[in-house]
């Protein structure tokens, strides 16, 4: 029994010393003090210091954070093999590089919006509205990337947005929208993007998609947005809810204002989606928007 107690004390202090390595490398390769990792993941100092010393008995929830606040997976930090493959170094690096090369181009072109937008276009709106299932299509049309930027945030974190939501709450989903729509504008020079409908209702983030995107609000009427959730099998909304309509129609009032901003936009009610395609597609060749022009 010793010997098996002792092994696995053993078998520890090896996992918690990778571990701190490896955490040390990310952040180094991210270029972000301890100070900056602590402030991003909510993990003190200290704490991190005797991670990074192979001395911190770290919980799961507390390693979730530091990993998503190095933009990594959790089990990179766990495995025995060496994560750190050219592909991995590659990745991060070409972020932070084109990062700073987006910083630069901001700060030197700050009267020329559509430089700063590149060929992107972001489709926004309430849920409903169509803008997974048009922006796929429209992507496929015009031979360009699609993204969906929940699915940007599940691939990077290994998480689902509701496992996401149950951890960290509204706040740090809304942290990890914005880290991942900067990976986004750093990786994509051309894209068309589809994005939650209360990413309008944070504003430095909301402003970070005016500039870097041409945003195209999808629109329709509140019964249309509650018969396409209805048609995608989505109850939620209606779940014990006999108000749902009336609290629907009340976020639709509230953020028209925060979509109005939008470059463009498009009615989709009482259109097919083949029809709400077309008029996306000729409002994207119209406009330039994935163009240099």
């Amino acid at each position: 029994m010793g010997e098996i107690t002792n092994f696995k004390g053993e078998a520890l202090q090896v996992l918690l010393a990778r571990v701190g390595e490896r955490v040390r490398k990310a952040r180094d390769l991210k270029g972000v003090s301890r100070r900056i990792l602590s402030e991003t993941s909510g993990v003190s100092p200290r704490y991190l210091a005797q991670l990074e010393a192979g001395d911190g008995n770290i919980s799961i929830g507390l390693l979730t954070r530091i990993a998503l606040a190095l933009d990594l997976r959790i089990e990179w930090l766990l495995v025995d093999d060496d994560p750190w493959t050219s592909d991995v170094i590659r990745v991060t690096e070409s972020y932070r590089v084109a990062d700073a090369l987006t910083r630069q181009k901001a700060a030197l072109n700050p009267d020329q919006p559509d430089a700063m937008r590149a060929s992107r276009v972001c489709l926004i709106g309430l849920r409903g509205a169509g803008k997974s299932t048009l922006g796929r299509l429209a992507a496929e049309r015009l031979n360009t990337p699609f993204v969906e930027l929940n699915r940007e945030i599940e691939d990077q974190s290994g998480m689902t947005i509701s496992e996401l939501l149950a951890l960290y709450g509204q706040e740090g989903y809304r942290k990890l929208e914005s880290q991942a729509l900067s990976r986004v504008v750093a990786t994509h020079e051309t894209v068309i993007l589809a994005v939650a409908g209360g990413i309008v209702a944070e504003p430095e983030t909301y402003n970070q998609l005016l500039k870097s995107f041409h945003t195209v609000w999808l629109r329709a009427t509140p019964d249309e947005h509650m018969n396409r959730v209805r048609a995608q099998g989505d109850t939620r909304p209606m779940a014990g809810n006999p108000e749902a309509m009336e609290q629907l129609r009340a976020i639709l009032t509230s953020r028209e204002t925060l979509y109005s901003r939008a470059e463009a936009e498009i009615d989709t009610s009482g259109r097919t989606v083949d029809q709400s395609l077309d008029a996306l597609i000729g409002l994207i060749e119209d406009r330039h928007f994935l163009s240099a022009e």
